[in-house]
């Protein structure tokens, strides 16, 4: 099927574009045509041709090569999140870079001012070595995974060591200032991309920083996922919660984020991971990724709540952190809520022991409130911990995780449900509708 206003031509290279002889200006090396999911407003999206202008300094230009489909992506279109419009969609994605803007004055960078020589660390590979790309900027050629947060590297969370909580991070805004837009539609009205990146468009032009090189073996699918689903899981396990081996894990809620958080308890050694969701393929699925036990979501949280323990304490874990002194089951060291649903943060909460933790990773409708008794969870001592992008900076974990794709140590290509083309994005929306299947993930044609 061919999008609406995509060329037989244009699928075939849907992920570059095509070339043309066009220039803005005379020192611009010409316009490229591309075609996206533009979000108009809520509940109206179109896919369209659109221009991409020529990438300026601190900036490279991606032909994507996958975009993962994000319930985030469908809150915006449905209208749970307000956006601004028009605006190219996605936010999970990977590419090749093909031009880099203009060099800055030598040893600046935009937003973090004077460079050490030696760039940014390198993130450790497998036995500690450096990963490909970790320590410098991309490069054409580059294989790179987007972020849809890239850290400035000089505000106060950055210099925290925070750069997921960075306060200027570059490309925000989605893109829609004067002074940063960079696509266009075919009559020059400005378009906005989606946190910066707009993934779900062929052609995008994001800042340096937020294109991070990867290993280029990396499946694109896969490495689209690490820009959201699978960073926001692992890293809620690993980073937000630090889950320590022997400690035990209930993850509420099934779809890409909630496979990733299992992924990511497999991978801490958690000696339990009990999968919770409504949905029986996405309970089979969490099991072949690694969860123990698992629990159909009963009609109140506080019913799921008291399953979990009842499963536990069938099959008593023998350290015993999740039991006191005389055995009894009191719950689970951990839950990570990753449904998005008011439902699925009061049962984390209910779920875990006297002390323990839940994480919230899921992001509901702007407005969603939880109840929580105060007493009764002070009492408790247990703690909740928000987990924003899983705790992590994109130039240190998207390496990482490509590592493991590559090596094949953790199933991730069983994240993906679907490989789809552009014009079989509102299908996938609607699946996600549904709460059917992992996630759906675009693949534009190679040119």
């Amino acid at each position: 099927m061919t999008a609406p206003g995509e060329s037989d031509g244009d699928r075939r290279g849907a992920g570059a574009g095509r070339r043309t002889d066009r220039s803005r200006t005379p020192e611009s090396p010409g316009v490229l045509d591309a075609v996206g999911v533009v979000f108009l407003g809520p509940g109206a999206m179109e896919i369209v041709p659109y221009r991409v202008d020529p990438p300026g300094p601190g900036e490279v230009r991606v032909r994507m090569a996958a975009s993962g489909v994000c319930h985030s992506d469908l809150h915006v279109l449905d209208g749970d999140w307000t956006r601004p419009a028009p605006t190219v969609m996605g936010h999970e994605g990977a590419g090749w870079v093909e031009s880099v803007g203009p060099e800055r004055a030598p040893g600046t960078d935009a937003a973090a001012g004077p460079m050490t020589p030696s760039g940014p660390v390198a993130a450790p590979g497998p036995g500690g070595a450096a990963r490909p790309g970790a320590d410098r900027r991309p490069r054409v050629g580059d294989f790179v995974v987007l972020a849809w947060t890239a850290p400035c590297r000089r505000c106060a969370s950055c210099r925290r060591g925070e750069g997921w909580l960075c306060l200027t991070p570059a490309g925000s805004g989605h893109r829609r200032a004067p002074g940063d837009v960079r696509i266009r539609r075919p009559d020059e009205a400005a378009l906005g991309a989606y946190s910066g990146i707009g993934t779900l468009g062929s052609v995008q032009v994001v800042a340096a920083d937020a294109a991070i090189p990867v290993d280029p073996r990396t499946d694109p699918a896969i490495a689209a996922l690490i820009g959201c689903a699978i960073t926001t899981g692992i890293g809620a396990v690993t980073r937000t919660a630090r889950v320590e081996p022997g400690q035990t894990v209930a993850v509420i809620g099934l779809g890409g984020v909630g496979l990733a958080a299992v992924l990511g308890a497999r991978l801490a050694g958690a000696s339990r991971i009990v999968a919770i969701d409504r949905n029986a393929a996405k309970l089979d699925r969490a099991v072949e990724l690694g969860a123990s036990d698992v629990v159909v979501a009963a009609a109140s949280p506080a019913a799921t709540a008291t399953a979990v323990r009842a499963l536990l304490a069938d099959r008593p874990h023998a350290a015993g952190s999740s039991h006191d002194t005389a055995g009894a089951v009191t719950g689970v060291d951990h839950a990570f809520e990753t449904s998005g649903t008011v439902a699925g943060v009061e049962t984390g909460l209910a779920a875990v022991r006297p002390g323990g933790t839940t994480v919230l990773v899921g992001m509901p409708p702007q407005g969603a409130r939880a109840g929580l008794d105060v007493y009764a969870f002070v009492e408790s001592g247990a703690r909740i911990l928000a987990s924003s992008y899983g705790s992590a900076v994109p130039a240190e974990i998207f390496p990482e995780i490509a590592g493991y794709a590559v090596e094949g140590s953790l199933p991730l290509e069983r994240l993906i449900e679907e490989r789809i083309g552009l014009a079989d994005v509102p299908s996938a929306f609607d699946a996600l509708r549904r709460g059917e299947g992992a996630r759906r993930v675009v693949i534009y044609r190679a040119s």
